[in-house]
């Protein structure tokens, strides 16, 4: 029984949100070699906890900011060069948009619509997020929408 034990290394991000002409939008990033559409997301600094590190990860990958919703939504794992990450996720409405950003040179960005950002990423567990992300903002509305005309 000569089992490996592997490192998974921890990592923190966002699913960056808007509400556009009363549509919810999803703002996906292309990893820096241009070939996948990805949220912004990365290993959890220092000091800092997993909201505030995915904080600083959506202004330096896709150059927004916003409100971090302390509460994770949710996580998804992926292999990449032979490693495992597990990636926790928050919400971030964002509230700034910023043309000069850290990494703006290396990464696309696009605001698309929940079910096309579905089909746009590749991961199925970053898949499995996103439907989850849409059942909650399509409750919320929902539950909006009915104390309005309740009252």
């Amino acid at each position: 029984m000569n089992q490996k034990i592997r490192k998974i290394f921890k990592q923190s991000g966002v699913i960056p949100y808007r509400v556009q002409n009363g549509t919810i939008e999803i703002l996906l990033i292309t990893t820096r070699d241009r070939n996948n559409w990805v949220i912004p997301k990365g290993g959890i600094a220092k000091g800092m906890s997993p909201p505030a590190s995915a904080a600083k990860e959506a202004w330096e990958e896709a150059g927004i900011i916003g409100q971090v919703d302390v509460n994770a939504v949710g996580s998804y794992r992926y292999r990449k060069r032979g490693k495992i990450y597990r990636v926790q996720m928050y919400l971030l409405l964002v509230e700034m948009l910023s043309e000069d950003y850290p990494e703006a040179g290396l990464r696309q960005r696009e605001w698309l619509d929940v079910n096309l950002a579905i089909q746009m990423v590749k991961q199925n567990s970053l898949k499995k997020i996103l439907h989850q992300f849409l059942q909650f903002q399509s409750n919320s509305c929902l539950a909006f929408v009915n104390t309005q005309t309740s009252a």
